[in-house]
């Protein structure tokens, strides 16, 4: 990945936010961000729901955007963007389900 590709969370298998990045464009108000989840399961199907979460004091969080993925044995992928310039990011495993299923967010400048 390149230097401005972030991962906000890496091979997932529960559900929880992870670490809280601090956003390097915070002071670029016009500056995009791309999110992308991908996700996958050793066999049959499953489901995974990502939240991108904001912050500008790294404690009280909302949601910026919300990923829906429906998981097979091939990655399935999908993602937004946004020009919203929060001083924290996080990604947040709201819910998540199939066999060995596991889901990575990277974010991208």
């Amino acid at each position: 990945m390149s230097d401005s590709t972030y991962i906000l969370l890496k091979s997932v298998i529960a559900t929880g936010a992870g670490a809280a990045l601090q956003n390097p464009v915070h002071s670029s108000p016009n500056a995009a961000k791309t999110f992308q989840a991908n996700g996958t399961v050793s066999a049959s199907t499953g489901a995974a729901t990502v939240y991108v979460e904001v912050s500008n004091n790294n404690s009280d969080w909302i949601l910026l955007g919300t990923i829906t993925l429906t998981l097979g044995t091939t990655s399935t992928s999908d993602g937004f963007a946004s020009l919203a310039p929060w001083a924290y990011i996080r990604g947040n495993v709201n819910a998540i389900s199939g066999t060995n299923a596991t889901v990575t967010l990277t974010m991208a400048l």
